[in-house]
């Protein structure tokens, strides 16, 4: 009975975040906002803009499927606590029972927290999808295969929460690895989760590239931007551009390796470097490109005032030791140690394997507090 007790005190406590989450949400203009966009769709001529069509069909889906997780929550609730008050009237300790309602918990807690998160994502941009730029800095070798394991962290944690990626430009490291790789992916709130991404990331192991098998430091910094689909309200002087052409690396065919159709655009004035080398002529990776730069120095725009032009560029300093925003440690001890929330986890290997998660939503609490640190733990 004291087990039913303890977890009819943890329902209730989570009560109370579910009404506070529940009033955050709006869920009333929401509704209005849902019935709207349905008669919407019923309109002709509806699809006739295709673009502008799947996008609020996205959106309308999004907010149905919030609605309907907050009336989830609310009957899961009401089930649990009968399923509690039935078993303490019948006065009979049922471990079976107990692990079900335990479950049920469970699975209440994490659907909440996931909706909790989502809401932290309020943001302008959050929605969009995002161009994540990986480049190789101090540690020569090890730093371009602690490139190549970043970018494969991003794309297993894309995998995991079913997103697309796609390589827009990749330049190979002279031994193994990578020295840099601008990469998008797409799906609901990518940019909003990955921003926690931005800075410069630390790797410290005994590195397979030193031949005295010494333990190396090397660093990499990640630059997220998202990719805003609407012409941006930005200025770009021609003159203030340096385009270079180049031919493409990596998978293609042969067309992409035969002609100059990569393009590298280098903003002079803020030090901005964009490039793209996927598409399949100049003038769309050129296309790509510059809707990637304008994209880049709007976020910076929209930053100024607070951080006076260090925004989202400006968080990225030095690539090298001190400035990090994440070590990753997997010798002589693995750890994962975000030095911005205080968040860790000893399971390097998952996390390097795409487990971000925990990291995503600290990051994200972490910012609707002010910048408290959250320091939690996690020891899996």
């Amino acid at each position: 009975m004291v087990i039913l007790d303890q977890m009819k005190v943890e329902i209730q406590n989570l009560r109370g975040t579910l009404e506070e989450v529940t009033a955050s949400l709006d869920l009333d203009n929401k509704k209005k906002i849902i019935e709207e966009l349905s008669r919407e769709m019923e309109e002709p001529g509806f699809w006739d803009n295709a673009e502008k069509a799947n996008k609020k069909t996205k959106d309308l889906k999004n907010m149905q499927d919030l609605v309907a997780g907050i009336d989830q929550l609310n009957k899961q609730y009401g089930d649990i606590i009968d399923l509690i008050d039935m078993q303490n009237a019948e006065g009979v300790d049922d471990d079976d029972m107990a692990a079900e309602i335990r479950s049920e918990l469970d699975d209440f807690e994490n659907t909440l927290e996931n909706i909790r998160i989502s809401n932290l994502l309020n943001q302008p941009y959050d929605k969009y999808d995002v161009i994540l730029r990986l480049n190789a800095g101090a540690g020569g070798t090890e730093a371009c295969d602690w490139a190549s394991m970043l970018y494969r962290m991003y794309t297993r944690w894309a995998e995991r929460k079913g997103f697309t990626t796609e390589v827009l430009d990749l330049l190979d490291g002279d031994e193994a690895g990578i020295k840099s790789v601008t990469f998008q992916i797409s799906g609901t709130n990518a940019y909003g989760l990955l921003k926690s991404e931005h800075g410069v990331h630390r790797l410290v192991r005994i590195s397979p590239f030193n031949a005295q098998a010494k333990r190396q430091t090397s660093f990499v910094s990640c630059d997220v931007m998202p990719d805003i689909e609407e012409d941006v309200d930005i200025e770009i002087n021609p003159d203030d551009l340096r385009i270079d052409t180049y031919r493409s690396s990596g998978a293609g065919g042969q067309h992409i390796n035969k002609t100059s159709s990569a393009v590298r655009i280098t903003h002079i004035p803020t030090g901005v470097v964009v490039a793209c080398q996927n598409e399949r002529s100049q003038f769309q990776n050129k296309d790509k490109a510059m809707q990637m730069l304008k994209a880049k120095l709007f976020i910076m725009k929209q930053e100024e005032n607070q951080a006076k032009l260090d925004g989202i560029r400006g968080e990225v300093k030095d690539n090298a030791w001190g400035s990090q925003i994440r070590s990753y440690v997997l010798q002589p001890y693995t750890m994962v140690n975000d030095t911005r929330t205080g968040f860790k986890a000893s399971n390097a290997d998952g996390v390097l394997d795409g487990e971000l998660d925990p990291f995503i939503n600290a990051y994200l609490k972490w910012l609707a507090t002010g910048g408290k640190p959250v320091g939690d733990t996690s020891e899996e």
